[in-house]
């Protein structure tokens, strides 16, 4: 695995993670010739049950065969090692999956900084079709007091729609 390129924008770091292409993936693209119309779907990841439960919503209810799914996940800094290699093989896991269940591309990045302003650049650079993320299942007191990802995206990204999957007592995987 590879760093592709690492940027530093208004305070916006960044780095993006080069998932791994599956040889059928590749072949899949060559067939079709250029992209004939897929739709590019933002995720927002992490390491939880409600984030993973989204991402399989995703997958079953909205992902088609030519569409790229682009993962984002927020850590504290894309220099620390640590952090991002466990974000790295995340995002490879969930790449797989991806391919595995709906065999639709994948492309990553791993973002610096507040989660859901973050999240509303990506969607600004990319214009998806959808802005995809879970709820962390807080109260409504806990969020209105701490604030809530799920809704600042709501209200401050203007790009694309935002779909706020909420999950499943338990954590249940859909797929």
């Amino acid at each position: 695995m590879e760093t592709v390129r690492e940027d530093v924008v208004e305070e916006y770091s960044w780095r993006d993670v080069k998932v791994p292409t599956l040889a059928s993936q590749s072949q899949h693209g060559k067939e079709l010739g250029e992209r004939r119309g897929g739709r590019d779907i933002l995720v927002a990841v992490d390491h939880g049950p409600k984030s993973k439960f989204a991402f399989d919503w995703v997958l079953a209810h909205l992902c088609r065969t030519d569409d790229t799914v682009h993962l984002i996940h927020a850590v504290s800094s894309v220099k620390n090692e640590v952090v991002y290699e466990m974000s790295e093989r995340l995002m490879e896991k969930l790449a797989i999956e991806a391919f595995r269940v709906a065999m639709v591309r994948t492309k990553a990045r791993i973002v610096e900084g507040d989660t859901g302003k973050a999240i509303c650049k990506e969607a600004e650079r990319l214009k998806p079709a959808a802005v995809v993320m879970g709820t962390r299942g807080r109260g409504i007191i806990q969020s209105v007091l701490q604030g809530s990802v799920s809704e600042y995206c709501f209200h401050n990204c203007k790009s694309a729609p935002v779909i706020i999957v909420p999950g499943k007592v338990g954590g249940e995987s859909l797929t």
